[in-house]
């Protein structure tokens, strides 16, 4: 893997979970909005906005240089819309990337040894 690819699923996994909790709170939010006369919705909106569509960035960033199937881009553009999906994508690509590293560290050692 080279330093473009794994700064990409880096990226998308740092904001992976930040949108996670901006989705929750914005939906605490709306629930409040609807039982109290708090009324956050339009700030957590625009929050919750912004890091959706950050994340869909990146995640069309890690689509293109990890050349993905569908179904694992499909799985993680998924997660981005289910709540608490942001926590099990940010796991995964946490053990995806450490793959990749075991992965490019033995790739290294045979041609070293070879």
């Amino acid at each position: 893997m080279d330093i473009k690819t794994a700064s990409s699923l880096h990226r998308l996994r740092l904001v992976s979970a930040p949108e996670a909790v901006s989705f929750l709170l914005l939906l605490v939010c709306s629930v409040l909005k609807r039982t109290t006369d708090f009324n956050a919705v339009p700030v957590m909106g625009a929050i919750h906005g912004f890091l959706f569509v950050v994340y869909v960035l990146f995640w069309l960033d890690a689509w293109n240089r990890t050349k993905w199937s569908l179904g694992t881009a499909a799985f993680y553009f998924a997660m981005s819309v289910l709540p608490f999906g942001g926590f099990f994508a940010e796991r995964r690509l946490k053990r995806e990337a450490a793959d990749a590293v075991i992965a490019s560290r033995a790739r290294a050692e045979g041609t070293v040894n070879a």
